[in-house]
């Protein structure tokens, strides 16, 4: 696992020096700390291959040979190029079929298999990987770069199209190292932010600079930049199959999926919360006979949200060298070291025991298997409960009247995070809605009659005609063929976890220099998963019912009757007592005030209402607490030049 930064341009651009392409390199330590590489073609080749030079920089962190596998490589007559950030768990295959095609090897790492297979095949390489990868390829002899991004999003890219230039990196602080690049906000970036408590692909929170999507590449050429899809997954159609075959198919696919991800020169363990997903993935490692099976838990002092009971329980069931750690997150601590890390704002609060577990995975291990990918792809989280349910009604229209009833609205109001009468009052009040729109209400932070009351009216005519809201939307209306579960549960997989899950497990471990690997997210798996009649999965609010048929003889009873808990903080207690001063100044003070962005009545309104327990406002709060965090670290204190860039430890 790596960082990755460099630029293409022609002679009418400005050129990236090697001090600049040191500097982009360099803010990717973290994500490479064993060394780094460079190669400039304006240094190593003075005379400019079809009228452009190109800047590759490489940050490593050493997984697979470890010894000969430094990057920037190049082909055997250094016309082809290669800076990587990722691992192709299927390199050994691709390989031999090169070597026997002719192609001479000089490392033994899967970073070489990509220049080779680019020289055979071109674009059309990306479909035989099977892996989590951002890559640049340099073809000298075309004069194009190619940037590439994996099918499900796992490893981040981004990039600023200029013109007659463009500049990419893996993080967005890399970008900003470069003398002139703009760091001017996109409203339509804040108001999707607000919405989902990410920002969507393609965008970012700068105007100029964009998400590579997944399962996308993209092409320079002749100072043009065009963006094509190589991966769309057939997503529409269920495949009717015997649920034996299903089940089968799975048990080979997920084993196999697990065994790739094995492969490491480097001391490996996993990932184990106690629930189904990362404890099937710790169950086939053992399966496996992959010895040591080092996991590891965090644990915290509010017991709805300490899941280690249940990690213990597998553990002791399987025989691992269980690692378990208890600490007191402290989110005041840490809050500018997240904004320094996430480069734009980023709500999703579970990134702080994310951050935790990382930091102290490392200390043992290089590299973590995760469960990450169970939910979406078998109707694991608790809202296709309600998605279920309102498709029920949907189909009954008494009930769908009983249930829409304003009465439901009148419930006595409860602050608590997970109380029964919020989510009740939440799911009727969506009732009405149509059954994309309703989704978005119940996914969303701040529904958009709120995000209008909030915004400043100065703010309201920045905004685009552009709804956020479309970025699910689009999604949902190529599932209309299948059932509501499961076109929330893959809607979620396009778009809530490469935004939200991957942008977090990835930057949040490699804070630490640590690689995680997703084996229910490999590609064969979630074409499976995709093609599966929901019967399968979701039965009558019994979730992921094809993964308990077919892999729960290898867990222990208690793992498969639990209830999800789902990875998060006590953000309701926190405003209230640890984060309060903390919250009150970003919010309520002067400097937020004067920002423009939002009317400080309704930000006053939305902190009273949480603060006397009429009502539950904490994820909103802290999307608020985190814009504002990232104003202070990114706008307010905008460095003239990459070395103000080097992080600011808490």
């Amino acid at each position: 696992m790596c960082g990755i930064a460099g630029a293409i341009w022609t002679a009418d651009a400005p050129p990236i020096e090697q001090a600049t392409l040191e500097q982009m390199t360099d803010l990717l330590a973290h994500r490479g700390p064993d060394g780094r590489g460079f190669y400039s073609s304006h240094v190593a080749r003075p005379v400019a291959a079809h009228g452009v030079h190109v800047a590759l920089g490489h940050r490593r962190l050493s997984i697979i040979d470890v010894a000969s596998g430094q990057q920037p490589l190049s082909n055997e007559d250094d016309t082809v190029w290669v800076t990587f950030n990722g691992e192709i768990y299927n390199f050994r295959a691709l390989r031999q079929r090169l070597e026997a095609a002719g192609h001479t090897f000089r490392t033994h790492s899967d970073t070489e298999v990509l220049v080779h297979l680019y020289e055979d095949e071109g674009p059309e390489f990306l479909g035989h990987l099977n892996g989590m990868f951002a890559l640049a390829i340099w073809d000298a002899r075309q004069g194009t770069l190619l940037l590439a991004r994996d099918r499900l999003g796992k490893k981040p890219l981004v990039y600023r199209a200029e013109h007659q230039r463009l500049l990419f990196a893996s993080e967005l602080k890399s970008l900003l190292a470069v003398p002139g690049v703009p760091r001017e906000l996109n409203p339509h970036a804040l108001d999707s932010y607000l919405a989902y408590q990410y920002v969507p692909h393609p965008h970012t929170i700068y105007r100029g600079i964009h998400k590579l999507p997944p399962g996308h590449f993209a092409i320079w050429r002749d100072g043009r930049l065009q963006v094509e899809r190589y991966w769309r997954p057939q997503f529409a159609v269920e495949q009717p199959r015997p649920a034996s075959e299903y089940r089968r198919q799975l048990a080979e696919l997920l084993t196999s999926a697990v065994e790739l991800r094995l492969q490491s020169d480097v001391p490996l363990g996993a990932f184990l919360s106690g629930g189904i997903d990362s404890s099937i993935v710790v169950a086939l490692m053992k399966k496996l006979g992959h010895e040591p099976v080092k996991t590891f838990s965090i644990g915290f002092p509010v017991a709805a949200y300490d899941e280690t009971s249940f990690a213990r329980q597998v553990a002791a069931h399987l025989g691992t060298e269980h690692h378990e750690f208890r600490v007191e997150p402290d989110a005041v601590a840490i809050l500018d070291q997240l904004a320094w890390l996430y480069d734009e704002p980023f709500a999703d609060a579970s990134a702080i025991p994310t951050w935790y577990v990382s930091k102290l995975s490392r200390e043992h291990v290089t590299v973590a298997l995760t469960g990450d990918g169970g939910d979406e792809l078998f109707a694991g989280y608790n809202r296709y409960d309600a998605v279920a349910l309102s498709d029920t009604f949907d189909r009954i229209p008494p009930l769908r009247a009983v249930a829409t009833n304003r009465l439901w609205q009148r419930l006595p109001a409860d602050g608590r995070q997970r109380s029964l009468s919020r989510r009740l009052r939440r799911f009727t009040a969506g009732l009405a809605r149509p059954p994309a729109d309703r989704f978005i209400d119940w996914v969303g932070i701040f529904p958009e009659p709120l995000r209008a009351e909030l915004y400043t009216d100065e703010f309201l005519t920045t905004l685009p005609d552009d709804d956020p809201g479309d970025f699910i939307r689009d999604t949902w209306r190529t599932l209309a063929a299948r059932d509501a579960v499961t076109a929330a549960s893959l809607t979620d997989l396009v778009t809530y976890l490469p935004c939200d899950l991957m942008t977090k497990v990835d930057l949040a471990s490699m804070a630490h220099g640590l690689e995680c690997r997703a084996p229910i997210l490999d590609y064969r798996v979630v074409e499976l998963a995709a093609s599966m009649p929901i019967a399968l999965k979701y039965r009558f609010f019994r979730r992921k019912r094809v993964l308990r048929e077919t892999f729960g003889h290898l867990l222990p009873p208690a793992v498969l009757s639990r209830p999800k808990m789902g990875f998060g903080v006590p953000l309701d207690h926190w405003f209230r007592h640890e984060l309060r001063d903390l919250a009150a100044d970003f919010l309520l003070g002067a400097t937020a005030a004067a920002r423009g962005y939002f009317r400080p009545e309704i930000v006053r309104k939305i902190w009273d209402e949480h603060q006397s327990g009429l009502a539950e406002h904490s994820h909103r709060l802290w999307a608020l607490v985190m814009f504002e965090a990232w104003q202070r670290r990114w706008l307010d204190q905008a460095p003239a030049s990459a070395a103000g860039l080097q992080r600011c430890d808490a």
